[in-house]
């Protein structure tokens, strides 16, 4: 991973200074490097024989940083990673071209990495990711969202990424095909448990262990896995509050304290939290047919971990 961040920096530089200085600004704010850690182990479980997988990792992190830049506009957030927004301290038009710029930083390093087969994967990926944010934005403030639709749109915006990323990292190892299409299975499983956990941490963390303000999802209107179950379970009583703070964004203080209530009492956080722990259990049956070792047990661990990160 410290070859993996050396590439990252080396690949930041530009003699435009506000490039270096924005991207800086996000990933520098990144503890767990989750993908690009994802590529090099699934590399490494495949008997990776050189280090092409550091420069596929390198560009897996670029892509994502990118797509935060992205979001971050269009949702206006506040935060990122614990961090003010890069859009209010350069202004929209910064972030998004440096997100533009971190594209095609990650295309180089593709490139040069020498696996047409991971190109694809990563390209075919960033497209994939580009559809679910469009899926997810015309989706916005619709209560009627179905529990299915909304797997959909984040299996395309966050576990596609992951399932990529472990891919990319097998097949530029000369994986056999079922050996790389199990550990895809196995990014896309736990992508699916990280973003659920993610989606219930909004409602019942803080914004020091969330990385940005708890209750942003609510405040932007945004279905969720845990609002659609507290939806499902509330009663004809609270159908007005959620047509009200939902649907049209009619929002008043003590709302979103109410929501987390509601979630509490029908259930629908701990609801969230089994789905998220099903979706780990079934990354690491994606790992069965590995020989047991170092990297298998990382990325068991690493299953492990996207479900507990619970404050």
């Amino acid at each position: 991973m410290a070859g993996v961040d050396a590439l990252i920096r080396h690949h930041m530089r530009s003699e435009v200074p506000v490039i270096p200085a924005l991207a800086d600004h996000l990933i520098a704010g990144s503890a767990k490097r989750l993908r690009p850690l994802l590529t090099v182990a699934a590399a490494r479980l495949s008997d990776a024989s050189d280090d092409s997988c550091l420069k596929l990792a390198a560009a897996v992190e670029f892509i994502h940083t990118a797509t935060l830049l992205h979001d971050d506009v269009v949702d206006s957030s506040e935060l990122r990673r614990g961090r003010v927004a890069a859009h209010l301290i350069w202004g929209a038009p910064s972030s998004v071209l440096v997100g533009d710029f971190l594209f095609a930083r990650a295309f180089e390093l593709m490139v040069d990495a020498g696996s047409m087969a991971a190109l694809e994967i990563l390209a075919r990926a960033s497209r994939v990711i580009a559809e679910g944010e469009v899926l997810q934005l015309t989706r916005a403030h619709d209560i009627h969202l179905t529990i299915d639709v909304y797997l959909e749109i984040i299996r395309a915006k966050t576990a596609e990424l992951f399932a990529a990323s472990a891919e990319a990292g097998a097949v530029s190892a000369g994986a056999e095909a079922s050996r790389a299409q199990a550990l895809r299975q196995y990014g896309q499983d736990l992508g699916l448990a990280f973003q659920l956990i993610d989606d219930a941490l909004d409602y019942s963390s803080d914004s020091q262990t969330l990385g940005k303000n708890t209750g942003d999802d609510f405040r932007e209107g945004k279905v969720t896995l845990p609002l659609l179950l507290a939806m499902a379970a509330s009663g004809p009583s609270e159908q007005g509050f959620w047509d009200r703070t939902v649907d049209r964004r009619e929002q008043v203080d003590g709302d979103l304290e109410h929501a987390v209530a509601l979630m509490r009492s029908t259930g629908a956080l701990a609801g969230t939290l089994a789905h998220a722990r099903a979706y780990a259990d079934s990354a690491k049956v994606a790992l069965a047919d590995f020989a047991p070792g170092g990297w298998r047990q990382a990325l068991e661990d690493l299953a492990d971990f996207a479900v507990a990160r619970r404050s």
